[in-house]
């Protein structure tokens, strides 16, 4: 479990494939020196597990199923990845809750500058967008961020300046894709009284009161 806020940024040395998997090598001044062979980062918001730790650098295996839903099979010598440690019991929840479990790409439709702020307007399958509300959270690459605004197929969010200077998203432009994780309270929702409208007919107000969304 990850927060989404990004704790370092790092270089991608190597994606080497092996079949349909791959090796991921990563070097970054994050500190790693409570980093065991095992234990969980995130590239770009993507939960990797460790399994070589250096002073300066990891290694991890990125499966057929992340490199088929993520930009991490876009990956090249060079380039800038967000990463993040898993989150510790004592550890503040600073953002929201993030899996590490992405569940599309998104694309960068927009990008503009308003106060010393960037816009973002990401394009994304028609399917995640039911998990999305004003307001609510996200996380693109890794990064959590507040929804501004909505649309069918995309979405608006606002990165304050220090967000800028502490992760990659800074050097995103139109055309670029991303990584995106919804909330996972939508999903379990959604769930919830998908589970319920089988066995009791619908969503009615009875239900909504029974689950506590009503008095």
């Amino acid at each position: 479990m990850f927060t989404g806020i990004i704790q370092g940024m790092g270089t991608v040395l190597r994606l080497s494939r092996r079949g349909e998997d791959a090796l991921l090598e990563i070097e970054t001044a994050m500190d790693l020196t409570d980093v065991r062979i095992g234990d969980s980062i995130a590239v770009n918001g993507a939960c990797l597990t460790a399994t070589t730790v250096s002073r300066r650098s990891f290694a991890a295996d990125v499966s057929a199923e992340t490199l088929a839903r993520t930009d991490l099979a876009f990956f090249s010598p060079g380039q800038r990845v967000n990463l993040e440690k898993a989150l510790r019991l004592t550890d503040f929840l600073g953002g929201h809750i993030v899996l590490g479990h992405i569940d599309g790409l998104g694309k960068i439709a927009e990008c503009s500058v308003k106060s010393g702020s960037i816009i973002f307007r990401i394009e994304i399958e028609g399917n995640l967008s039911r998990y999305l509300v004003p307001k609510g959270s996200v996380a693109v690459d890794g990064v959590s961020l507040t929804v501004n605004r909505c649309e069918e197929n995309a979405f608006y969010v606002n990165m304050i300046p220090h967000t800028a200077e502490k992760t990659t998203l800074a050097f995103k432009k139109k055309g670029d894709w991303v990584n995106i994780e919804t909330d996972i309270l939508g999903k379990y929702v959604e769930r919830l009284f998908s589970s319920e409208e089988k066995k009791e007919g619908g969503i009615t107000r009875e239900l909504l009161m029974k689950q506590g969304f009503l008095k």
